[in-house]
């Protein structure tokens, strides 16, 4: 059985946190233990991250994670 496309995906605002701390992305993933380019395409919309990592970079910016990270819901052609 194939695995369903919902199309969902998670948008973040990373990029507009990290700018307002003053932080390079080097240092944000230094902070979160992870890559400089898990954060950049994070940033670019190009990774959704686990619940534990949206969880670790809205605690270190004392941020709500449904505030930083949002559900957005695909449209399912396939119903």
């Amino acid at each position: 059985m194939m695995k369903k496309d919902f199309g969902d995906s998670i948008s973040n605002k990373v990029y507009e946190y990290r700018v307002l701390a003053r932080m390079t992305q080097q240092e944000l993933a230094e902070k979160v233990g992870v890559s400089k380019q898990t954060i950049f395409v994070m940033e670019k919309g190009n990774y959704v991250p686990t619940l534990l990592l949206a969880f670790r970079i809205a605690d270190f910016f004392n941020a709500d994670v449904n505030e930083m990270f949002t559900y957005v819901k695909g449209s399912d052609q396939n119903d």
